[in-house]
């Protein structure tokens, strides 16, 4: 989308002149190296020789200090998982803090540690937690696209935090930052590295346009067959949408009663199987909460939450989701946050939060995982509407200055869409770049 800020600053004068300049985030395309340089591994955790046995398999060289590099390094890895006083917190500052000197533009920062809800000593409890207010602090100081993100491990969840460091190293994570991921002992098989999703039957609802086309068009480029799914008034965007990530498009309304239905017949007749389900069907229809009438709330609330909540019956019924299937909402920072003017719209992507806490532990047992992505400033068409000193903001309020890629979202769904994900479920990932807003 245009960006007015962005094309004055990097206009030939502006560059004269001095202005600095937005940093171009590194995205993922298929084929590109993990990161760029080599990787510094250290702190001594559980998960430590792991990772970097693991990096060494798929060519990236690690060192153990930054003076070791001899150059610039592409990503910091630290494990703190072992940490059990504060004091311990100390390696976090000698280790990290020469090597985030030394960090590449578009580097990464990624701690790992023990979940503090795993653990009982109050000790530990508390040097574990502290990590996450360090890690969010570090990632409002880096600049020129680096990002800092946790990883919280349950016992020795080694695949859950293998899966999760890559994807914090790799350019699917461009616009993520600040985040805290949660990973469990459940165990995953090996994949594809570029097509992880092969074999896979994906439903997108919401399809045929910004966030939903791109969620598509990222599924299939990772393998999936994707059903698009949206309402018979955008049939054709939705048929090129489907055309062009040589997929099936299904006509429908989210909030009809048989839609769950109708959507587990459609992939499962026509594709064999159920595998993912991607509810990013959403409106907005924003007002003062004191103007708020009837329909505004009636209608957001419905296709936005209750629908998720009804296809669900259908989709995790019998003959529906496959043993193994993923579940990914789109929630929103409005919905953590909140937002002016959109208290219909913030409630129901909190309530989207919290169908995530509840179903998850509930389909645990079928190895199904329930996860949500909180997208924040994405340039759309919806946010090309907004004003213009409102927009611009908008897209400066947060730690890499800028707004994010439809693409940003739709690869953070791709990851927990993975088999190799099936430590992480429960959990609600922002994508915002460490908006300002929010936790």
């Amino acid at each position: 989308m245009s960006d007015l800020f962005t094309k004055l600053v990097t206009s030939p004068v502006a560059r004269k002149v001095g202005v600095p300049q937005p940093t171009r985030l590194r995205r993922y395309e298929p084929g590109l190296p993990l990161c760029e340089g080599p990787v510094l591994v250290a702190g001594g955790g559980r998960f430590a020789d792991g990772i970097a046995s693991w990096l060494a398999s798929v060519g990236v060289a690690t060192v153990s200090t930054a003076a070791d590099a001899g150059e610039k390094v592409g990503a910091v890895v630290l494990d703190l998982s072992t940490a059990v006083d504060p004091v311990e917190l100390d390696r976090l500052r000698l280790l990290g803090a020469p090597a985030v000197k030394a960090l590449r533009r578009n580097g990464r920062v990624v701690v790992i540690g023990t979940d503090p809800q795993s653990l009982t000593d109050v000790a530990e409890v508390t040097t574990q937690r502290a990590l996450e207010g360090a890690v969010r602090s570090i990632g409002k100081e880096l600049r020129t696209g680096a990002t800092a993100n946790l990883v919280l491990a349950q016992g020795d969840a080694h695949d859950g935090v293998r899966s999760a460091v890559e994807f914090f190293l790799s350019g699917r994570s461009a616009y993520v930052d600040g985040q805290v991921v949660r990973v469990d002992e459940a165990t995953s098989g090996e994949t594809d590295a570029l097509r992880p999703l092969a074999g896979k039957v994906a439903v997108v609802t919401g399809a045929a346009r910004g966030i939903g086309a791109e969620i598509a068009r990222v599924l299939a480029r990772d393998g999936a067959t994707v059903v698009a799914v949206d309402i018979p008034g955008a049939g054709d965007a939705l048929a090129a949408v489907a055309n062009e990530v040589k997929g099936t498009a299904l006509q429908l309304d989210v909030t009809d009663d048989e839609a769950g239905r109708r959507i587990v017949e459609h992939a499962t007749s026509r594709h064999g199987s159920l595998d993912i389900v991607v509810h990013n069907a959403g409106i907005t229809r924003d007002k003062l909460f004191v103007n708020m009438d009837e329909d505004r709330w009636r209608t957001v609330l419905e296709v936005n939450l209750r629908s998720i909540l009804r296809m669900n019956e259908a989709i995790l019924g019998d003959g529906g989701l496959a043993d193994g299937g993923r579940i990914v909402c789109v929630a929103s920072i409005a919905g953590i946050a909140g937002n002016r003017g959109q208290t219909n719209y913030g409630a129901s992507k909190a309530g989207v939060i919290g169908l995530v806490s509840a179903l998850s532990r509930q389909v645990a047992d079928r190895g199904i995982t329930v996860n949500a992505v909180a997208p924040g400033f994405i340039e759309t068409e919806m946010t090309a509407r907004i004003p213009f000193a409102t927009r611009e903001i908008g897209r400066r309020m947060n730690s890499l200055e800028q707004g994010g890629h439809p693409k940003d979202v739709a690869e953070t769904i791709a990851w927990l869409a993975q088999p190799g994900t099936a430590a992480v479920t429960g959990q609600v990932v922002r994508v915002c770049g460490q908006s300002l807003l929010g936790a």
